[in-house]
């Protein structure tokens, strides 16, 4: 990527968030949907409608609703942040930052109510045929949106664009689709959890998805909230359990496709795990080595008697394959993780702001900047902020860099330490600028 070799030397910070997420208005994506749909979409529509107003009843009744802070669903307060161009870029400008990398974020056509962008499709009883179209259907018009968002501002924006694993020819041909249109941001891999109706990440079907995403070098994305089972309706525990557990159904796709042998069967290929934090890769990566050789040096161990066969192909250890081929989205590097950062080697992190969600660092980034990388050097921190995110996602470091004068912080800025006193208190809602999250 052009502009590296002199990044260090710039006043400025180039940052780039790794981690924002955008959609299109409900009745907006009927515009990208093929005309056969238009009619079921109006009826899916109509419910989802119906299903927001039933929520925000519900939301009334409590002492501390989420609407009053601004979470998703509430379109007077949230939504116009994941489409309104301009607006966006003005608040991202604003907040220090000049290129995103845009995951989903609103429900596309056709999902079931509640859900969100990220979640595996949802599952029916009968797993219906009409059901499998009208789900990829609403994933290829969410798509199109995206194309089109992207291209009001292409230098700044890297789109991640969804498949389907229940049609992984129509996936590989959308791949193909999505490199010849602007959407660099690569694959968003989804999650197939137990009692998905699908097969897991580490069935052989999805060979020819990972083939397309190499030859496009396009990279691969897994982010948190989207491989988690269905918790069930056993409202309020339900959700706390989906809180506890999201980040390690992320995770654990990691091993699917290391242990699987993408990573040995495609050596060009880049995996993105984004928004799972980053204290749990050092001691998960040991224990995945630590499987690893005995799995692979073990004679007569139950380790090498179940796992033998599958590691006997792979040439590295888990170890070396992240090393070589996998970043994490540190969505949010946390004051306390700026060690194991170090551990982790710097050079895999990416910084994410989550915008436009509530436990995001907008509109106090600047704050959170400072908070978290005063304790590192400025060559670690332009790694973490520019650098890593450049090269995984393709950004022109030449065309941000008069951007980043404009609106992004000095580097002499993020190198000041702030006191925690200084932090808004709106603002500690982000696990970055969380109390429990500081260094004594």
């Amino acid at each position: 990527m052009s502009g590296h070799n002199i990044e260090h030397h710039s006043k400025h910070h180039i940052v780039i968030s790794a981690d924002t997420h955008c959609g299109a208005d409900l009745w907006d994506y009927k515009n990208y949907l093929e005309s056969k749909y238009h009619d079921a979409f109006d009826e899916w529509a109509k419910g989802i409608e119906a299903d927001l107003e039933r929520r925000k009843e519900l939301y009334a009744t409590m002492d501390r609703s989420p609407l009053e802070v601004g979470v998703d669903g509430d379109p007077d307060k949230y939504s116009y942040r994941n489409n309104s161009s301009a607006q966006r870029l003005a608040e991202q400008e604003a907040d220090g930052v000049i290129a995103a990398v845009l995951f989903p974020n609103t429900q596309p056509p056709f999902a079931p109510a509640a859900s969100t962008a990220l979640e595996a499709p949802g599952y029916a009883d009968d797993y219906e045929q009409h059901w499998y179209e009208q789900r990829w259907a609403g994933l290829r018009a969410h798509n199109r949106w995206l194309a089109d968002f992207v291209a009001e501002a292409p230098q700044r924006r890297a789109g991640v664009f969804q498949i389907f694993l229940g049609d992984v020819e129509g996936s590989v041909a959308e791949i193909e689709w999505a490199a010849n249109n602007g959407l660099r941001g690569g694959v968003l891999v989804p999650g197939a959890p137990p009692g998905s109706p699908f097969e897991p990440l580490y069935s052989p079907t999805y060979e020819p998805i990972w083939e397309a995403a190499a030859a496009n070098q396009l990279p691969l994305n897994h982010h948190s909230g989207g491989a988690t089972p269905d918790f069930g309706s056993y409202f309020p525990s339900s959700l706390a359990m989906f809180m506890l557990e999201v980040t390690w159904w992320t995770q654990r796709a990691l091993w699917h496709l290391m242990f699987s042998g993408v990573f040995e069967r495609h050596p060009e290929l880049t995996y993105v795990t984004t928004e799972t934090g980053t204290a749990w890769v050092p001691e998960t990566l040991a224990k995945l080595d630590s499987f690893h050789y005995r799995m692979k040096h073990s004679e007569f161990g139950s380790e090498s008697i179940f796992g033998g066969m599958a590691v006997a192909k792979m040439s590295l250890t888990p170890s070396e394959y992240f090393e070589r081929q996998c970043y994490i989205g540190a969505s949010f590097l946390r004051p306390t993780e700026t060690e194991i950062a170090r551990q982790v080697g710097v050079h895999k992190l990416m910084w994410g702001s989550d915008y436009p969600h509530i436990e995001g660092s907008y509109p106090h980034t600047r704050e959170h900047l400072r908070l978290t990388f005063s304790r590192l050097n400025i060559e670690e921190t332009v790694t973490m902020l520019t650098d890593t995110a450049a090269n995984v996602y393709n950004f022109d470091l030449d065309y941000l860099r008069p951007l980043a004068e404009q609106h992004c912080p000095t580097k002499a800025e993020v190198a000041t330490p702030i006191d925690y006193s200084e932090i808004p208190d709106r603002a500690k809602g982000c696990p970055g600028m969380n109390p429990i999250n500081q260094v004594a």
